[in-house]
């Protein structure tokens, strides 16, 4: 290969986006490639709002650039003939070094490592050529993947960590996946009293697991793909004030035998003591509230093309509710 940074100019990015009605649709921007990451499956249910989930552990994350089908040899020479030094990633500055490189390209695909641009392969294979993470911040580490398009047969993978794969491929899945606001059910509903629990639960109809599927076509009917599944796992409760009892103490409300986080309450019970709640101790006075948060863990998981697949780092994805805790006692 040629020393040369191949970035941006050939590769191809997306934006997915959540659906309120549960299909992610994949918003996709070609830029001069032959091939697309599709995305599908599901988000949320119902509401609005939400975000991308926050690893607690661990770090699953795309890598910052990576080579993926992009070029037929057909292509490939239109691209060579139209502007060689821009499979650098390079600006160029119109002088020697421009014209050198050019002149470098141009042969090592039509005489040199290829021979006339693999055109009497058409339809055999692709040429791969690196991608930039859209996500990725850091422009060095974005146009790292610094070789030139390389070719490869249909329905094969190339033998190097950095190619696209099953798990990239789920790690762009999981980036994907956009949960609900993590806003809990109250009993009391408004103002909460000092010394009286109160009751915290979850909708389970807008709480469930959620998948998306990342796939990529390799030519010739082969392709690979992954799914990412993430389902509620855990609720975590900050009441907001050192003045509070945590139901349970740990304040990590688990999901129970029917799916559901906490119980909703029920008329007779406002005395009892909740499974997920908090009991405030102290009034907010004057105008002042509690901030409640309230983080929920998803448990995440993936599979892909060759029984490839493992746990991976729970998400977290929180909200906050700001309660008025009032002294007089009552009893719903």
């Amino acid at each position: 290969m040629l020393g040369l940074v191949a970035t941006a100019t050939h590769a191809y990015a997306w934006e997915p986006n959540g659906d309120v009605s549960g299909a992610l649709k994949s918003k996709q921007v070609e830029a001069k490639a032959s091939q697309k990451i599709h995305f599908s499956g599901h988000t949320k249910s119902t509401g609005t709002g939400g975000g991308n989930l926050k690893a607690t552990g661990g770090n699953w994350a795309p890598p910052p650039c990576w080579y993926a089908p992009t070029y037929t040899p057909k292509a490939l020479k239109k691209k060579v003939g139209d502007s060689p030094y821009s499979l650098t990633g390079r600006a160029p500055d119109n002088g020697r070094k421009k014209q050198e490189v050019d002149e470098s390209i141009r042969h090592y695909y039509s005489s040199g490592e290829y021979k006339d641009f693999n055109l009497k392969k058409q339809g055999d294979g692709s040429f791969w050529a690196a991608v930039p993470n859209p996500n990725e911040k850091d422009a060095a580490k974005r146009e790292s993947c610094t070789d030139l398009p390389f070719w490869v047969p249909n329905g094969e993978q190339p033998d190097r960590p950095d190619a696209l794969s099953p798990r990239i491929l789920a790690a762009l899945a999981y980036e994907s996946i956009r949960v609900p606001d993590t806003k809990v059910e109250l009993n009391p509903s408004q103002r909460q009293t000092v010394n009286l629990p109160t009751w915290v639960w979850l909708d389970k109809g807008t709480y469930h697991p959620l998948h998306v599927t990342a796939t990529a076509d390799l030519g010739a009917g082969h392709s690979i793909s992954a799914t990412t599944t993430v389902k509620p796992d855990r609720l975590r409760l900050q009441p907001g004030t050192g003045n509070a009892a945590l139901h349970p103490a740990s304040g990590e409300c688990v999901v129970n035998g029917e799916g559901g986080i906490g119980t909703p309450y029920s008329k007779g019970r406002a005395k009892d003591t909740p499974p997920c709640g908090v009991t405030y101790q102290r009034a907010t006075g004057g105008n002042a509230t509690y901030p409640l948060k309230a983080s929920l863990t998803w448990k995440a998981s993936w599979h892909g093309t060759g029984n490839a697949g493992s746990d991976l780092p729970s998400g977290e994805y929180g909200g906050e509710q700001d309660l008025t805790v009032q002294e007089v006692q009552s009893v719903n």
